[in-house]
């Protein structure tokens, strides 16, 4: 029997309000648009990701996980306003991020800032453009610029979805290419608080940190990632380097042999069976050897 299509689209919601008192009471409604996407995996399969419309039209803004049964209850179907407006707007967007990639892709600099600007005029929180925009002003060496679009970038919880890890990871890269330690460490940083437990954060902060002449913290972030996955070979490989720099402070020496022989120990043993069930993945490392 096939499945039933998932519900996917936009809806609306009304609340009422009273203005005034007494004899001039009356009532406002204000009416709210909202792009709903109905779960089909994870914890939350058969719930319903709602994320409202920017005044643009456009999805934007913080999403929000609600019971389908209360979804059924409050929102309205909203289809010819999506087909007519909604979905319009979001294809040319898409359209102008694709152009601005395929642009900065070929190295034509100028004409991919035209236009992932015009794509974030409409959609400010779009991740593909805010990316994408970030790293053409790194490519071209424009730091100051670079960094504004990184202050934005931190504030979107999005931005760090497995669906942008490519980005994600290239824009890190970017960062250090540039030399832009201290933003790197905040913006990995600020993964790691929504991903804590992605043992590759815990080496691209401490590869950001060395380079930033911080090698006691970045011996602490090698030792939370081999804490966290023993196996992470890159770790274990740039501790070991650090130790035969003497770049590792005495105090630390102890805890930071203990935890390579842990390491060395764990890529002696059978590797562990794959859970029962998968969980999502964040975003990956962008580590490369010392």
């Amino acid at each position: 029997m096939d499945k039933p299509d998932k519900i996917t689209g936009v809806f609306s919601t009304q609340e009422v309000h009273k203005v005034g008192t007494g004899t001039t009471t009356r009532k406002s409604i204000h009416k709210a648009f909202w792009y709903c996407i109905e779960l089909d995996s994870g914890d939350n399969a058969g719930k319903m990701d709602v994320q409202p419309l920017n005044v643009n039209y456009i999805p934007s803004g913080p999403k929000r996980i609600i019971e389908k049964e209360n979804f059924l209850n409050e929102f309205s179907p909203e289809p010819e306003f999506y087909m007519s407006t909604v979905f319009p707007r979001m294809r040319e967007v898409t359209k102008k991020v694709a152009r601005g990639e395929r642009h900065r892709n070929n190295g034509e600099l100028f004409s991919a800032e035209m236009e992932f600007n015009n794509a974030l005029k409409v959609d400010e929180e779009n991740v593909r453009a805010n990316f994408g925009l970030g790293l053409t002003y790194m490519q071209r060496g424009e730091n100051a610029k670079a960094e504004n679009i990184l202050n934005r970038i931190v504030k979107l919880d999005a931005a760090f979805d497995q669906e942008h890890k490519h980005l994600f990871n290239e824009f890190g890269i970017q960062l250090r290419k540039n030399k832009m330690f201290g933003d790197a460490i905040a913006y990995y940083t600020r993964a790691l608080e929504l991903s804590s437990q992605d043992e590759n954060l815990y080496y691209n902060i401490a590869r950001a940190c060395l380079e930033n002449k911080d090698p006691a913290t970045a011996v602490d972030y090698l030792i939370k990632g081999l804490e966290l996955n023993p196996r992470l070979e890159e770790s274990a490989k740039f501790l070991l380097w650090m130790i035969s720099k003497n770049l590792v402070p005495g105090d630390k020496k102890p805890e930071a042999v203990k935890a390579l022989k842990k390491a060395q120990e764990a890529a002696k043993a059978p590797a562990p069976a794959a859970p029962g069930q998968a969980q999502p993945t964040p975003p990956a490392s962008d580590a490369q050897s010392p």
